[in-house]
C-alpha cells in the first residue's frame, strides 16, 4: 500500500512538503492533500519532523563472524536501523578474519537474513591482518567485498602496500588505510599533549598518523589506486590530503563524529570508553577537521563503530580495547554540531548519505521524485539520555554515556 507522509520539512532547504511513496520510490513530492483521505494509501502526518536522505556509513565493525558477544550481524543492523542507517560496510576484523571468498560470502548472506539494512563486506588487504602476504582480493571482489582495508592494523611493510594498491585498482576496488607508525604510536594511549602529561597516560603524537598519511599518499600517486583515508584525526593529515588533492591524487578522507564532537581536554578521569584509535586530539586539530569537511577536503563521514564488552572497558586504561560504540548516537552528535553552528544540515547530507553513495556506486538522487525511498525521519527536538537502555547494540561503549543529546532519527524507510 503506497505511504503518504505529510507536513514534513525537507533537507536542508527546510521547505515543507507531503511524500508519496509507492513501490519503493518516491512517487510524487509538494502539496499532496488531495491524498489526505485516500483509503488506498496509508497516510501519516509528521507535523514538525525532518525528512533525509538516510545516512551511510562505510567504516563499521560488526565483529561478525567470531565475536559476537559484542555485536554480531542482526543486532548491527538493528542499531544502523535506529540511527538512520539504510546502507553500511563492516571492517574485516573478525575470527576468522574476512580475507578469502568463503568468509566473504558467509557475511553477504548472514546480512541478507537479517534484512534490516544493506551491508556490504570490506575485505582484509592481508592474510590475516598480518600484513605479510596479499589476502585473495579477486575472490573476495567477485564474492562482494566494496573495498580492501586492514583497518586497525597499518600495513607496515611499503612494498606489500604497493601491490594491495595495484591489486585493488584491478577490481575497481577503494584501498582504505588506517595510517598509524606503530613505532611512533605503540604503547601511547591518548593524544600527546599536556593531558596525557598530567594524566600519566603515554600519548600518541599526531606524527604517527601523519606520515603515514604522506607515504600511502605517495602510493596512490605511483600506483593511481583510489586511496581512502580512515578516521583522520590531526591537523597535518588534513593538511595534507588537500594538497594531494590539488596535485590530482585519487584520495578520498573520512572523519569520524566523535572527532568531530569531542577534543582530548574532555576526557574525564581515566573513563576507557573515551580510548579510541587513532585518539581524540586536541581543539586545533577538531576545527581542523570541521573546516576539512566543510571546504570537501574531507569526503565523508563515518561511525568507526567498534563495540566491546563492558568488561574489556572496565580495566585500567592503559589495558582497554580502543573503540567507540557509534551508529546509534552519530546523528544526535552532528546535530550538535549544527545547533552549535560548527556545520550545517547540508554538510551532513553530503558527507554521510550522497559522497558516501557515491563511494560504494549506487544511485543517490537524495529526496527527490523517482528517487529510491531510502529516507529517515528525524525529531530534532528529541532529547535522550544515553545509558545502557538506549542501545539497541550488544555494547554502550561511549564516552558519551550519561549525557543527553538532542536529535534522534524516529523513522528509517528503506
Amino acid at each position: 500500500m503506497p505511504l503518504l507522509l505529510s507536513h514534513l520539512t525537507i533537507g536542508a532547504e527546510g521547505a515543507t512538503a507531503d511524500v508519496l511513496i509507492q513501490e519503493g520510490r518516491i512517487a510524487d513530492i509538494g502539496n499532496l492533500s488531495h491524498l489526505y483521505n485516500d483509503a488506498s494509501i496509508n497516510h501519516y502526518d509528521m507535523e514538525g519532523l525532518l525528512l533525509l536522505p538516510s545516512l551511510i556509513d562505510v567504516h563499521t565493525h560488526l565483529r561478525d563472524p567470531g565475536f559476537e558477544y559484542k555485536e554480531d550481524i542482526q543486532s548491527g543492523a538493528r542499531a544502523a536501523v535506529k540511527g538512520g542507517f539504510t546502507s553500511i560496510a563492516c571492517m574485516a576484523n573478525t575470527k576468522p578474519v574476512n580475507d578469502n571468498a568463503t568468509v566473504t560470502t558467509k557475511i553477504v548472506q548472514a546480512a541478507d537474513d537479517a534484512g534490516h539494512c544493506n551491508i556490504y563486506p570490506i575485505g582484509a588487504a592481508s592474510k590475516g591482518l598480518k600484513g605479510k602476504s596479499l589476502a585473495e582480493i579477486g575472490d573476495m571482489a567477485h564474492a562482494g567485498i566494496v573495498a580492501v582495508s586492514d583497518d586497525g592494523m597499518p600495513l607496515s611493510d611499503s612494498g606489500l602496500c604497493r601491490k594491495v594498491f595495484e591489486y585493488a585498482s584491478m577490481f575497481e576496488l577503494p584501498v582504505i588505510s588506517h595510517c598509524e607508525d606503530h613505532d611512533l604510536s605503540c604503547g601511547g594511549q591518548i593524544h600527546e599533549s599536556s593531558v596525557s602529561t598530567v594524566s600519566g597516560l603515554k600519548g600518541i603524537p599526531s606524527a604517527s598518523e601523519s606520515v603515514m598519511v604522506y607515504r600511502d599518499i605517495e602510493l596512490a600517486r605511483l600506483t593511481g589506486a583510489h586511496l581512502h583515508l580512515a578516521h583522520l584525526s590531526c591537523k597535518e593529515s588534513v593538511r595534507l590530503v588537500e594538497q594531494a588533492k590539488k596535485e590530482g591524487v585519487n584520495v578520498t578522507a573520512e572523519v569520524t563524529p566523535h572527532h568531530l564532537l569531542l577534543s582530548v581536554d574532555k576526557l574525564k578521569g581515566y573513563d576507557a570508553n573515551f580510548k579510541v584509535n587513532p585518539p581524540i586530539r586536541s581543539e586545533e586539530d577538531r576545527q581542523a577537521l570541521i573546516e576539512g569537511l566543510k571546504s570537501g577536503v574531507i569526503d565523508l563521514i563515518a561511525s568507526d563503530h567498534a563495540p566491546h564488552h563492558e568488561l574489556e572497558k572496565q580495566v585500567e586504561f592503559d589495558h582497554a580495547p580502543c573503540g567507540i560504540n557509534g551508529l546509534e548516537t552519530a546523528l544526535a552528535c552532528l546535530l550538535t554540531l549544527v545547533r552549535k553552528g560548527e556545520l550545517s544540515l547540508k554538510h551532513i547530507i553530503d558527507a554521510y548519505s550522497k559522497k558516501p553513495a557515491i563511494f560504494l556506486k549506487h544511485e543517490w538522487l537524495g529526496v527527490t521524485k523517482g528517487a529510491e525511498a531510502n529516507l529517515v525521519i528525524v525529531d530534532t527536538q528529541l532529547k535522550q539520555k544515553i545509558d545502557k537502555s538506549f542501545f539497541l547494540s550488544k555494547s554502550f561503549n561511549t564516552p558519551l554515556l550519561g549525557e543527553t543529546l538532542q536529535g534522534f532519527a524516529v523513522m528509517t524507510l528503506r
